[in-house]
């Protein structure tokens, strides 16, 4: 793949900038139920595995989201997936904070899981339109308002006990965001797909295989942040030995990684195709993960952290655009199988990891994190060796 001109930026008018911070605002309300572990399994007497149900929530919500958004979109439009989804998301989250029992939040999660990622499939989908061949730098900046926002999420969430504030506060803030984006951009119209114009369903047209040989590696690097974004703040407070307020605020270090991580990658895309920076990406998550995982100091512990967050932090956007760039005109429905592989992955990563430290402890069990970065980088090789091989195939 030729590299990106970096003297042609994209054009990033009002649709742009809405998905931008559409984008944002989802992961404020997606990245709460992290932070908040330790509080929920204090106040609810969760243990290990009640509390991997919950990302298991949101994850059979991304699921279904995954299986119908692309059907939802050509029969309802995109404009009324996008905005109800973003209305759907608050309400998972109000519900979420006011839950009193496992069985309330665990539904709460459920819907902010399903709602989010009805939002996020179009987002996603209005980008790769947009932009074309160039989508790579707009999912890699969307995906820094995202790491921004997340930035801000745990550090509200440690300083409201220290200000003597309910947590179960929270939901002010995804709430005053919605309302603020509805304000700017509700007459704003949203663009169908070509597939969607035409009526095509997406029984009728099927993805191509090597889009497949990208969902894994979808699956795969989204195992690896899932399992850090749902138990590190656990994994701090009980092995690091920092105690659940500081947890709270010393896992900031891994959003503030991926916000660093993305803004050099929403620029390093300019220069570099995918294809050159999702190994690298792959290889910096390998060298700070053990140091996170391994280190005898809070100090390493975090240091690791911040080093793994830098790695992951391109890793889906880039494994995203190479996966709707083999889709052609199909974004809706690529888009959508995307949230699928995600979906999955949070369903059975969380869970599996808080099985096995209910039985092994949580340090052992993040032992799997490795296996699912080195596979997720053999994959990609095979992948690559595959596609060229196939390429070399047509050409003679």
């Amino acid at each position: 793949m030729t590299p990106p001109d970096p003297n042609r930026a994209i054009a990033r008018d009002r649709i742009t900038w809405l998905a931008y911070l559409m984008l944002a605002y989802i992961a404020v309300s997606q990245s709460i139920i992290g932070p908040l572990m330790p509080f929920l399994r204090n106040e609810l007497s969760l243990n290990y595995t009640q509390g991997g149900l919950l990302p298991a929530a949101i994850a059979i919500g991304l699921i279904f989201s995954g299986l119908l958004s692309d059907t939802l979109a050509r029969r309802l439009s995109r404009r009324v997936v996008f905005w109800g989804g973003s209305i759907g998301l608050v309400l998972g989250v109000v519900m979420l904070a006011f839950g009193r029992t496992f069985e309330s939040i665990f539904f709460a999660a459920l819907g902010m899981g399903f709602a989010s990622s009805l939002t996020q499939v179009m987002i996603q989908a209005l980008l790769s339109d947009q932009h074309g061949e160039r989508r790579a730098i707009a999912l890699s900046e969307a995906n820094v308002a995202a790491s921004l926002s997340t930035t801000v999420t745990p550090l509200i969430i440690g300083g409201m006990p220290l200000l003597g504030l309910d947590w179960r506060l929270i939901p002010i803030l995804p709430i005053s965001l919605l309302i603020l984006l509805a304000t700017l951009f509700h007459r704003e119209e949203i663009p169908e797909g070509a597939l969607d114009q035409t009526g095509s369903t997406s029984q009728n047209v099927r993805l191509p295989f090597f889009f497949w040989l990208y969902w894994l590696m979808l699956f795969l690097v989204t195992a690896v942040e899932m399992a850090i974004v749902v138990w590190a703040t656990d994994f701090l407070a009980n092995v690091a030995g920092l105690g659940r307020a500081n947890a709270a605020l010393a896992f900031g270090a891994f959003p503030a990684a991926m916000l660093i991580g993305r803004f050099l990658g929403s620029r390093l895309t300019q220069y570099w195709p995918s294809q050159i920076l999702l190994p690298v990406s792959l290889g910096i998550t390998l060298i700070g993960f053990p140091i996170f995982w391994l280190a005898r100091s809070p100090t390493f512990n975090i240091l690791g952290l911040f080093i793994a967050g830098l790695g992951i932090a391109n890793q889906y956007p880039l494994t995203l655009s190479l996966a709707v760039g083999m889709a052609a005109d199909q974004s809706t429905q690529a888009s959508a199988r995307a949230s699928l592989a995600v979906g999955t992955a949070l369903l059975s990563v969380p869970l599996l990891m808080g099985w096995l430290s209910d039985r092994i402890g949580i340090q052992i069990a993040y032992g799997i994190v490795i296996l699912f970065a080195l596979l997720a980088l053999a994959i990609y090789f095979n992948n690559h060796a595959l596609i060229k091989k196939s390429a070399t195939s047509v050409v003679g």
